[in-house]
């Protein structure tokens, strides 16, 4: 990142005002001697490691020195941008990540106040291996609380994806500043913990999404205790969140979900991927309180099986979306308990449950007859005839993925092709297909985009 040495710089060092945070904060410096966040350099970029967060004041509004004054009138006269209307350049500004926004504001006098447009914060995104992300929160907060004591009410959504050195300090900074806060978005964060997810949502109310996914130290959400004891009866004990993505979240178990389910019962869209822990004992949990959960994630929770689906079925027309990939205890009798209650499902991805036939499939395909997409790839005991009762029924399906399933013959593919004529994708790589029936498909489905392994088809 190359370090600002503007005609300003040397002001910012005996500046500690509230104005711009310095890019330095959000971006980690080059400079050899700076490492971990500390550094011994004197600059306006550099930050020491546990000082008062450098930031910077407004640009001056006016060059005393001749030469100076002469070559920015000609910039100015050149630079177009100036010409824009306030209303368009904060909108040119709306698309800019937070980093850049807060260069932006280093620019000039005019740029500085339309950076620092309300409307223009109502989201902080970082991202960053590197960046300090604790300091980086704090100081933005800090400025965004200017005009409001001690709290950021514009700020409704915060996405620090991928910022492995966040910590819990960063979000308890978030939890004190944000009473308004509505999406918090810190998946790959694995230095955070429950604690820190509980301040969260006990001090943020209005929180509705939720990505915590590869946090690995956090195994359950819930309300702190003094906020249990504070709660008005009228609010009770529950959490607003409706959007909760807990994939990877190795450590959570069947207890872990059982009190994420009675705290967030407004759950609508639920991602337990690669929860490898869960049981079907936890999804029983999980229906007895989330009764509007729409979609629904247990891919690769090898412990779920059919008693699972039973419950899950439970939910019964509200279940538009269900992925029970590589859950190899699933057979025909967990797809026949959600076919016959979940009649309004769209989304199904059963790859790699390899007790899944064409039974199963006949099961589906005539009482969800309104299946968009459907993903039973590595299934081997799935044939042409379960093709044939899709075909039949789906008619509205668009995506079919059926990759590795060896039983699976051209035949099947026409028979799909001719009545399924919206279909957008199909998959088919490792599959037994000529060369004649890929283009029969193609002939009939003009949109669709196929993905196969014959080198003869192009």
């Amino acid at each position: 990142m190359t370090r600002c040495t503007g005609t300003w710089g040397d002001s910012d060092l005996s500046m500690r005002t509230l104005s711009t945070p310095s890019p330095a904060l959000i971006f980690p410096p080059t400079s050899p001697g700076f490492q971990n966040g500390r550094g011994s350099s004197t600059s306006s970029s550099s930050v020491t490691g546990e000082t008062v967060a450098m930031v910077h004041s407004p640009p001056p509004t006016r060059l005393t020195h001749p030469l100076i004054r002469l070559a920015a009138k000609q910039q100015k006269e050149q630079a177009h941008i100036d010409r824009l209307p306030d209303q368009s350049m904060i909108h040119i500004f709306s698309f800019l990540p937070t980093n850049q926004l807060c260069r932006c504001a280093r620019v000039c006098r005019r740029w500085y106040n339309l950076a620092w447009d309300p409307r223009l914060w109502r989201t902080i995104r970082l991202t960053g291996e590197t960046i300090n992300v604790d300091r980086a929160l704090k100081v933005l907060t800090r400025r965004l609380c200017q005009d409001t004591p001690n709290v950021c009410l514009m700020l409704e959504t915060v996405i620090v994806s991928g910022c492995r050195r966040l910590t819990d300090r960063g979000l308890y900074t978030i939890a004190q500043c944000c009473p308004e806060l509505r999406r918090l978005e810190v998946s790959g964060c694995y230095n955070i913990s429950n604690e820190a997810v509980f301040d969260v949502v006990s001090l943020c109310p209005n929180l509705e999404h939720l990505d915590v996914s590869g946090c690995s130290k956090v195994t359950c959400i819930s309300l702190t205790r003094e906020a249990s004891i504070k709660l008005s009866p009228l609010h009770g004990k529950q959490i607003s969140i409706r959007y909760l993505d807990m994939t990877d979240c190795f450590v959570l178990e069947d207890e872990g979900l059982h009190t994420i389910a009675a705290h967030c019962t407004q759950l609508t869209h639920l991602y337990l991927r690669r929860c490898v822990r869960i049981t079907d004992e936890g999804l029983r949990y999980l229906m007895i309180y989330c009764t509007s959960i729409k979609e629904l994630s247990v891919s690769d929770c090898r412990f779920v099986s059919d008693f699972g689906m039973r419950e899950i079925a439970k939910l019964e027309s509200r279940l538009r979306y269900l992925s029970i990939a590589h859950c190899g205890r699933i057979t025909d009798v967990g797809i026949r308990y959600i076919a016959k209650y979940c009649s309004k499902l769209r989304y199904l991805n059963a790859r790699g449950c390899e007790g899944i036939t064409d039974h199963g499939v006949e099961y589906l395909a005539k009482n969800c007859t309104k299946l968009k997409s459907l993903d039973i790839g590595k299934c081997p005991l799935v044939s042409d005839t379960g093709l044939e009762f899709l075909a039949l029924n789906c008619f509205n399906l668009k995506r079919l993925s059926l990759k590795s399933c060896e039983s699976i013959t051209g035949q099947g593919l026409q028979i799909v092709a001719a009545n399924c004529f919206d279909l957008q994708m199909l998959n088919v790589q490792d599959c037994d297909v000529s060369v004649d029936a890929l283009r029969f498909v193609k002939r009939h489905c003009k949109r669709c985009i196929i993905e196969h392994t014959n080198p003869a088809f192009f």
